[in-house]
């Protein structure tokens, strides 16, 4: 039988502490190359709207020691609005109902089969949450207790479950442009966390003094410029537009998730395509900073075979800016004996998936 999930169902089975130690082990197979991994791909095309561009996008990885591989695609309308605060990439529910469409499909690598089927809304977010968590477990320092996060959105949630899982977090200062947004953050991750989160005036504000400065955007402008870091700070970013290029050479150790030459990345614009110019900036930007293709990686500092932090007074920034398929094979592993043990989702005819007829 084939496992069909919901969104919800998802929620309830994948849990912070357990994601972030699938997400290592994966990563240690990963690293040691028992473990593949496919780039992303995506086709940008013009589409019904002039201010927005339709999106195919797809990834996947195989984790043999975990039994599974996994895709993961996305069917997506992007837009890039402009406000005062400059420009962002936004991706609009238009599927019918005002949804979006993304989809894992898990695999057995003993038989083949199609072990389950989900949404990645929720996958997503915490797969992102868990890697920002797993370096931080190696590079923030031990006692750090304040963290400041930089964006209120789906992404920044997990942001803040994973440090508390990683770190003794006592407080977070977290800021997004509207106060309203930041708020509602606050008084929700305060009673999720069971810790004091509050919601600062500016962003200056919330990553003074802190710890561990968290960056969840969709900002195609830098939000944290090099003279707001401190010594023996851990920084972590989502997107390389929101980190200013001095940040990189500010830090004493630099850490990225994997390098491009790992897994590049494949971006392909029909005629027509052109509105999509943030992976150039992304490139643009970085290139100006650091050469990330000669960064130690994430499976690198797990595996001992690269230095982490020194000394308490480094700074320390992870890189967390290239997702890849290994993650929802790792948390889909998880996720599938989670709903088998528990009974949870529907059970389908796994005869429906498959074919008689060699392909």
């Amino acid at each position: 039988m084939t496992l069909l999930l919901s969104n919800d169902e998802v929620d309830g089975l994948l849990q912070m502490p357990d994601c972030i130690d699938a997400m290592e082990q994966a990563l240690r197979a990963f690293g040691d190359r028992r473990a593949g991994n496919a780039g992303r791909c995506e086709i940008l095309t013009a589409t019904d709207r002039p201010d927005a561009l339709y999106s195919l996008m797809s990834m996947n990885g195989v984790v043999p020691d975990l039994g599974v591989a996994a895709v993961r695609i996305n069917s997506d309308i992007l837009t890039w609005p402009a406000s005062e605060r400059g420009i962002k990439r936004v991706k609009v529910p238009s599927a019918p109902n005002g949804r979006y469409v993304g989809l894992v499909l898990l695999f057995s690598t003993a038989t083949g089969e199609p072990l389950a089927i989900y949404p990645d809304g929720v996958v997503q977010r915490m797969r992102t949450g868990a890697t920002s968590g797993l370096a931080a477990k190696y590079l923030a320092r031990t006692n750090a207790s304040v963290a400041a996060l930089l964006g209120t959105g789906w992404q920044a949630g997990s942001q803040a479950m994973a440090i508390c899982a990683v770190r003794g977090i006592e407080r977070i200062h977290c800021f997004s442009p509207r106060q309203d947004g930041r708020q509602a953050f606050a008084a929700e991750m305060s009673a999720k966390l069971g810790i004091e989160v509050s919601a600062a005036a500016t962003a200056r504000e919330a990553v003074r003094g802190a710890d561990v400065v968290l960056c969840a955007t969709n900002s195609m402008q830098p939000i944290l410029p090099a003279d707001w870091l401190e010594p023996g700070m851990h920084v972590s970013s989502l997107k390389r537009l929101e980190l200013d290029p001095s940040v990189v050479a500010a830090a004493d150790r630099v850490i990225t998730h994997s390098r491009n030459a790992d897994a590049p990345a494949q971006i392909i614009r029909t005629d027509g395509a052109d509105l999509a110019r943030d992976s150039d900036l992304e490139k643009a930007a970085l290139a100006r900073a650091i050469d990330e293709d000669a960064l130690p990686t994430l499976a690198d500092i797990v595996l001992g075979r690269a230095a982490g932090r020194a000394h308490d007074r480094d700074i320390t920034l992870f890189l967390n800016h290239t997702g890849l398929g290994y993650q929802f094979a790792a948390t889909g592993a998880l996720i599938y004996r989670r709903a088998m043990e528990r009974g949870v989702g529907r059970k389908l005819d796994t005869d429906w998936f498959t074919s008689a007829l060699p392909s």
